[in-house]
């Protein structure tokens, strides 16, 4: 019975999650700004509803549920990107909703300071991690498949991210088996919807 009531409780904390009522963050503004505070300073980012709609929305979800506080930056390649989003100090993975569609089809290119969603090699499987482009990584998008989705760009932070892109990583962590993970993770410690200008 135990087992029975834990299972259900995961099933509706799932459902909890992927089907919460939330009304939409400000959803008459085309270009909303979400400011990341990060143990190495403050980044804030201009989202682009116009060409990437659901993404967009899929990421203010989880900043206005303050799901990404208390994040680390996991994944950092020097010249190429910063990733992060989806685990805590612990490493332990945050929850994640659905899956979305991959919009990297938009016309926004893996530029420099471009922000972009992480996914696995499936094209539709982006979730919540998201990575910052330390370079221009042409690479990452869309030319005979599928690439990967951007979404924005820095507004102000630039230095912030250079910051973090010279964090020293590992080849390869022994806890994880995960390549390019920093020796002392940045963390973010909070992302807020600014006000709408």
């Amino acid at each position: 019975m135990k087992a029975l009531f834990s299972s259900l409780l995961l099933v509706l904390t799932t459902l909890t999650f992927s089907t919460d009522a939330h009304a939409d963050v400000q959803p008459d503004n085309p270009f909303p700004r979400v400011k990341l505070v990060t143990s190495h300073g403050d980044i804030i980012v201009e989202l682009n509803r116009h060409r990437a709609p659901l993404t967009v929305e899929n990421f203010l979800k989880y900043v206005d549920i303050g799901s990404y506080n208390g994040t680390i930056f996991h994944r950092i390649v020097p010249g190429f990107v910063v990733q992060g989003g989806g685990y805590d100090e612990e490493l332990v993975a945050k929850k994640a909703g659905a899956p979305i569609p991959n919009e990297s089809g938009n016309g926004l290119k893996n530029k420099y300071a471009s922000i972009a969603m992480a996914r696995e090699n499936d094209p539709h499987t982006a979730t919540r991690q998201f990575f910052f482009n330390v370079a221009d990584n042409p690479s990452l998008d869309p030319e005979d498949g599928w690439g990967y989705a951007v979404f924005g760009t820095i507004a102000e932070g630039y230095e912030v991210l250079d910051k973090l892109a010279e964090v020293k990583s590992m080849p390869f962590h022994a806890e994880t088996g995960w390549r390019d993970f920093p020796e002392e993770p940045p963390m973010l410690i909070r992302a807020e919807v600014l006000p709408q200008q």
